[in-house]
Order: structure tokens, then C-alpha cells, then sequence
């Protein structure tokens, strides 16, 4: 990747080392964006463009309905016209993520129309594909200023593991899917809840199908001086599964207090660092998208306050760095968390919506409406309504999911230079045809989204200042 090429004789642009990024979050866009004209929402729209490369997370499916809905899902099933494609490009959008939890909300049809309508309209798009290899691998664009990479992941998946991609293997086919870090969790329980957990697992016959209570009591008995709630005896583990094996084991340690910990699986984040590496060798800059979320949210996966990335998710970023990424774009808070320089590198541990237009989404299967005990024949709005409480509960009335930030990240000599954060204001508490197309921040929400980035990143030991409603960030030495 070096150059010692003298300055007179370089042959192409892209020697010097100097690139725009422009990164954003999720990317919910269920309306057109072009029609608009207000001078902030502009604005917005030329940062975007004068990046030589804009990044963010395509939160919805782009399909015309090619299967049938997926039968596990939670929340609202994600999906948005193939020609809104065009606007995203239109905003100045050039690669996008695809790796996240909403992406098998319609099946292996639903992923696989996605991708060939993103490459119909040639967006270039990760975190998806035919199968697992598929998914894993970089998409590249190719820019004046380089090569740009993108390799995409997500730790979550509506419906568990189902929607993860496989490979093909012998005679047996592949199967489309997604970019899936698998999560294993394991839970620290007091003697008394590990008693508990043996006497429920002895009456439901958990012992007989998928547990080996036997072996267990042996263990026991041969460590009788260890007692359950003994912080120095070695751990004790119960391995609990659903009744036919669809649902991942859930392991109990016992301890003398609760706790979550959560571990990525060391074989799905070598497959991922693997291909990051690859990238590095394919292209001038690499960036890794990694769709997570965070605790405090009502299906987190790390076990930290909501506005701080989990410990597993901060390791996987300094390990993508260490694999030759040049940026780590997280999302899937719904909300901007901390931001890192490591080894002159920028993480963003969350990156806010940036387009967040969910409840716009036409159509809602039949199961979304049972779900909510919603007759068959209930009207759309009654769904929406619904899931918000009348608009008094959930994204409703969080503010820091209508606020988010642009980040313009400058590059020169391969050397960061200086990241610029953006305010974003998303029209929190507007009505539903209006609200969810990002606007440059006025001066109230603008000091809002600073301050609280100033804060989750301090502890990072990055600091923000602030130039003309904009916050900035210069890595140490570089010359103001």
C-alpha cells in the first residue's frame, strides 16, 4: 500500500492518499427525497454528495413483495420501493450495508430480490448474498481518490439464526442470507437460582432430552467442599435448550451475584476479520459496518448502559482496525454513541438514523396485525398507532432517535486529518407524512447532539470541539 513514488511522478489521484468519507446510520427511507427544497435540508444533501465516498445502513428491504413474509419478527416488517434507490443515490448515497437485523424480514426471496434490485440501480451493497462466502465478502467502489471497500455485519437477527447465510457444502446446496456474528450468552445466577434451575429442569424433563443432569451431580459431588455461590471454585454451567433444538443453549454459571456476559463467536469474527484483510489487499481504503444493539434496549445483545457500546462490540472494532480497516461505522442503537480513534483510526461505535421513516412502511403482513391482536382487516394506521401507544411510547417519544449526525471524515497522506460531525434533526413530534428526512440541526438540537457525543466519547479519550455549530475532531498532532 506504500508509495515512494516522487511526487512528479505519480500516475493516478489516488496515490496521494486523500479521500471524503461521508458516514451516516440508518438509512429508513420509505418516501422519495428528491422532491424537497428546504435550504438546511439542502445543505445536508451537498455534504453528502461532496464526499468522495457516502456510506450508511439500508434499514429497509427494497422489493415489489417477490415471497412471502418471513414468520418471525418482532417489530415492523421493513420494506421500500426499488425506485427509492435512485433518491438514495440522488442524496449522494454510493455503498450501503445490508447486514442487519430487519434483512430476512421477507425470506430468502426478500434477500435476494434486495440485492438484485441494489444492483440493478448500482448501489454498491454488503452484508447479504446467495450464500454465507457471499455475504462475508467486500463490495468495492471505485472512486477518483481509490478503491473503496465495505465488508458488513450484524450480532442480531429477527427470528434468531435462521436468517444467517450458509454455504454450500458437497452436493447440498447454499442458502441465502445474512452476515450473521453468532452471540452465545451466558448468565451468572446465585446458589439459590441455581438450585432452582436444576429442580425445574428435573420436573420438566430437560435432564432427559438435552441436559445431562447425571454428569452434573457427579461434578458436584466430586467438588462437595465447593459451594454453589463460591466466587473461588471453579464454574459450574447448564447447558438449557428449547425442547426441539431451535432455540440457542442458554448457559447458567453460578456465582454469588447475576450477571450477562456475552461472547461472539470467535469462528463467525475470524471469517469476518479474514475478509476485512482481504480488502485491505483489494483496495485503497476499507471501511467495516457492524449492525449491533446495545443494552437498554429491549432486544440488547451487550450488557452495557444504552449510550455505550458493549465490550465485545468495542473488541471487534480495535480487531477490524487491526485487520486493516480504515473506519468502523456501527448502528443499531438507533441512536449516536461514542466515538474512538484507535491506532489513528476512527470508530463509530453508533451513528444515529439518518433517515428514519418506519412509520411510513404501506404494508404490514397478516402476522404483524395477530401479533398486536389487531383484527385481519384493521387499516394500516391502526397497526402504527398500535405499536406507539398513540404516540406516547417507544420511538415516539425518544428524542435521541430523531437526532442523529453526518460525519465527514477527511483523509490526506493516508493520515486522518480531521472528522467534521454534522447535527441532524429528524422532526421528532411532527405529523407522520412530515417527520423523518434528516434537516441540518438548528442551534437547540445541534448543541443536543454534540454534547451528547462530547460525552459517550470522552471516556475514549476523544474530545469534540465546537466551530460554527459543527463539532470536531483532530487526532493529536494534526495542525489546526
Amino acid at each position: 500500500m506504500g508509495n515512494d513514488r516522487p511526487a512528479e511522478l505519480m500516475l493516478y489521484e489516488s496515490q496521494r492518499g486523500a479521500i471524503r468519507m461521508a458516514l451516516a446510520g440508518e438509512l429508513i427511507v420509505t418516501r422519495a427525497l428528491r422532491p424537497f427544497r428546504e435550504p438546511e435540508y439542502l445543505r445536508l444533501v451537498e455534504l453528502v454528495r461532496g464526499a468522495d465516498v457516502a456510506f450508511g445502513n439500508s434499514e429497509c428491504l427494497f422489493h415489489d413483495y417477490e415471497g412471502p413474509p418471513a414468520p418471525d419478527n418482532s417489530g415492523t416488517y421493513m420494506r421500500a420501493d426499488p425506485r427509492l434507490i435512485e433518491d438514495l443515490k440522488w442524496m449522494g448515497f454510493g455503498m450501503v450495508a445490508c447486514a442487519q437485523n430487519h434483512a430476512y424480514d421477507y425470506g430468502d426471496a426478500g434477500v435476494l430480490a434486495n440485492i438484485r434490485h441494489l444492483d440493478e440501480y448500482g448501489l454498491a451493497h454488503a452484508g447479504t448474498g446467495a450464500t454465507l462466502s457471499l455475504a462475508q465478502s467486500p463490495a468495492y467502489l471505485d472512486t477518483p481518490k481509490g478503491r473503496v471497500a465495505l465488508v458488513a455485519a450484524t450480532d442480531h437477527l429477527n427470528g434468531g439464526t435462521y436468517g444467517r447465510a450458509v454455504d454450500p457444502r458437497g452436493d447440498v446446496p447454499g442458502k441465502p442470507g445474512i452476515h450473521h456474528i453468532r452471540v452465545q450468552a451466558s448468565y451468572t445466577v446465585d446458589g439459590e437460582a441455581m438450585a432452582a434451575l436444576r429442580r425445574i429442569s428435573q420436573h420438566l424433563g430437560w435432564d432427559q432430552r438435552n441436559l445431562d443432569l447425571e454428569g452434573v451431580m457427579a461434578w458436584l459431588q466430586g467438588r462437595a467442599r465447593v459451594a454453589i455461590g463460591d466466587p473461588e471454585g471453579p464454574p459450574f454451567e447448564l447447558g438449557l435448550r428449547g425442547e426441539y433444538g431451535g432455540m440457542a443453549p442458554l448457559h447458567f454459571r453460578a456465582g454469588n451475584h447475576f450477571e450477562t456476559h456475552y461472547t461472539l463467536n470467535e469462528e463467525d469474527v475470524a471469517a469476518t476479520l479474514g475478509w476485512i484483510e482481504d480488502a485491505r489487499r483489494m483496495a485503497d481504503w476499507v471501511i467495516f459496518s457492524i449492525h449491533h444493539f446495545s443494552p437498554g434496549y429491549p432486544t440488547g445483545l451487550q450488557g452495557s448502559p444504552y449510550d455505550e457500546p458493549g465490550e465485545n462490540i468495542v473488541r471487534l472494532a480495535h480487531h477490524a482496525i487491526d485487520a486493516g480497516a480504515d473506519a468502523v461505522v456501527g448502528h443499531g442503537p438507533h441512536r449516536d454513541q461514542a466515538i474512538e480513534l484507535y491506532r489513528g483510526k476512527p470508530i463509530f461505535y453508533s451513528l444515529g438514523d439518518f433517515i428514519l421513516q418506519s412509520d411510513t412502511v404501506l404494508r404490514q403482513p397478516a402476522s404483524a396485525y395477530t401479533r398486536r391482536r389487531l383484527p385481519p382487516n384493521a387499516p394500516l394506521s391502526a397497526f402504527y398507532e398500535d405499536r406507539s401507544g398513540g404516540q406516547s411510547q417507544g420511538q415516539a417519544i425518544l428524542r435521541d432517535q430523531w437526532q442523529s449526525t453526518l460525519a465527514v471524515v477527511d483523509w490526506d497522506d493516508r493520515r486522518l486529518a480531521e472528522i467534521r460531525l454534522y447535527p441532524v434533526d429528524l422532526g421528532m413530534g411532527l405529523p407522520t407524512g412530515q417527520r423523518g428526512r434528516p434537516v441540518l440541526a438548528g442551534e437547540t438540537v445541534g448543541r443536543e447532539v454534540l454534547d451528547r457525543l462530547r460525552r459517550c466519547s470522552e471516556p475514549f479519550g476523544t474530545f469534540i470541539h465546537t466551530e460554527d455549530g459543527v463539532g470536531i475532531i483532530r487526532p493529536a498532532g494534526a495542525v489546526d
